[in-house]
């Protein structure tokens, strides 16, 4: 784990304990970020009983996730530039003060603001977490910590909602977010002690122009398949115009990368088959993990009455299976230096969990689908690590930022993507089946644990089975996705991973 003595100057110190404070560091930091995705989760209902407008609910785990993803590029390009011990400072900085102003909050619309500029320095931790690894640790050995930083991201998505429920019950929803001062803090000054910037000192030209375009197509591109056939109908001019900006801004953004000294996307990474393989495959990642993270605790609930904080337990599985893989498939990196074979072997596991899933129903026996969740987190965790290695091992240091936070990019706006497409696939289903049904005593617009605690038995089964049924078509296409997946595994250019570290440049 240590880092090779053959380091070039202005890297971080050699000293094992100096790289682990640094690996603990940012992995707590990665955690925040990762929680705060899921840990309103369970505090909405109270958080809309207290501030009211419940119009808006969406938008507070929105803003974030919006936020997040559209800065990413963006951060990368600046750690390039100007150093990621800067920009963790500014990044982390940003991120706290979005906590205090959230838990300070007072109204909705606060809170939405407040949720988005935490966003903006949530975003950053996630893409400087993973550069930062390229910068203490050989190519080989990088592969053991992606893994575990593989596992946070499973970790998260279980222990947000835990902990929102917690805190709700024990204390207020505003501490949801007043949780992150004293951890962020600390992991801090762990950070700053450990890692030391670059000495050198280098001209820089910040492509702003090519920033915002970048930020203007993916902010356009989520809010779209966030809101459409939702908030407006896919034929409205709202979703036309949003759909035209994302096509207008993605031409515009070529054009400017194209002539732009220092690009915040360099267009040359899309001519590397590791980089243009690997972006795919954590499209197709984001998409299997967010639509079975936000879709089976549904299912639970809504099938088999399930209350947040069990349905939180039963995710455990898919965690598990995040966290033995993705251990794993870092070893295996790091003794034998090649990567291929994790992602083919790890797709072909999610696809048997995913078929599974294709049959959900309320009389699934829990052995069968605890099964199914861990073979889906198998699956991811081997994605996770390599996508991450990979790529750090195939582009110059100089633009190691920069094709971190692009994968990164891939894989959010895979997710985001999906479980907007997801949901539509899902709403249309319990309506039809619903109405199909007849039912006068269930409402869908009302579902949820509270109005199901109140049905007859009869109601509770018809719910349970159109809950199901509505679901099958969103795993069906989760599963080709995965296969999908597992084909480009076979045309990904395997390049050893190198057991030094790479000066700078070369």
């Amino acid at each position: 784990m240590s880092p090779s003595p053959s380091a070039p100057a202005g890297q971080p110190p050699a000293g094992a304990s100096s790289v682990r404070v640094v690996i603990g560091s940012v992995a707590v930091l990665l955690l925040l970020a990762a929680l705060d995705q899921t840990i309103v989760s369970t505090a909405l209902p109270t958080i809309v009983a207290d501030l009211g407008g419940l119009e808006h609910l969406s938008w507070v785990v929105t803003a974030y996730i919006l936020a997040s993803t559209v800065v990413a590029p963006l951060y990368g390009k600046l750690g390039d530039l100007y150093g990621r011990r800067r920009m963790v400072i500014v990044s982390v900085t940003i991120f706290l003060l979005g906590s205090i102003l959230c838990g300070m909050a007072q109204s909705m619309a606060f809170l939405i603001a407040s949720r988005a500029l935490q966003g903006l320095g949530g975003g950053g931790l996630f893409v400087l977490a993973l550069s930062i690894i390229a910068d203490v640790l050989p190519p080989r050995d990088r592969g053991k910590v992606q893994g575990v930083f593989a596992g946070v991201f499973g970790v998260s998505s279980v222990l947000g909602p835990l902990i929102g429920g917690w805190f709700v019950e024990v204390a207020s929803w505003h501490w949801i977010f007043y949780v992150n001062l004293p951890f962020g803090l600390a992991a801090l000054a762990g950070f700053i002690w450990g890692f030391h910037a670059p000495s050198e000192r280098v001209e820089h030209r910040v492509d702003y122009a090519g920033a915002a375009l970048l930020t203007l197509a993916l902010g356009s591109l989520i809010l779209v398949t966030s809101l459409g056939g939702r908030s407006f109908a896919w034929d409205s001019p709202q979703a036309i115009g949003l759909i035209a900006l994302v096509v207008l801004s993605l031409i515009g953004f070529l054009w400017v990368e194209s002539r732009a000294a220092e690009p915040v996307l360099p267009l040359s990474l899309f001519r590397g088959n590791v980089f243009n393989v690997t972006s795919a495959i954590g499209f197709v990642a984001g998409a299997m993990m967010f639509g079975t993270v936000t879709f089976i605790p549904v299912w639970l609930q809504m099938a088999r009455g399930a209350s947040p904080t069990q349905s939180g337990w039963e995710m455990i599985p898919l965690t598990l299976g995040i966290l033995i893989s993705s251990n794993v498939a870092g070893r295996y990196m790091g003794r034998t230096g090649r990567y291929r074979l994790l992602p083919q072997v790890g797709l072909a596991i999610a696809a048997l969990g995913m078929a599974v899933l294709t049959q959900i129903g309320p009389e699934m026996p829990d052995m069968l689908l605890w099964a199914a969740l861990l073979a889906v987190g198998a699956g991811m965790g081997t994605i996770f690590p390599v996508v991450t290695t990979a790529v750090q091992n195939t582009v110059p240091r100089q633009q190691i930022g920069t094709a971190t936070a692009a994968g990164l990019m891939f894989r959010q706006v895979g997710g985001s993507v999906a479980v907007a497409a997801y949901g539509a696939i899902f709403a249309a289903g319990m309506a039809a089946a619903l109405g199909a049904a007849g039912s006068g005593a269930v409402h869908v617009a009302e579902l949820g644990p509270q109005m199901m605690a109140t049905l007859g038995e009869a109601d509770r089964a018809l719910v349970g089975r159109a809950v199901s049924d509505s679901l099958h078509p969103v795993f069906w296409i989760s599963l080709v996705l995965v296969g999908i997946g597992f084909a480009l595994t076979f045309v990904l250019k395997e390049v050893p991973l190198v057991n030094r570290m790479v000066p700078r440049g070369e």
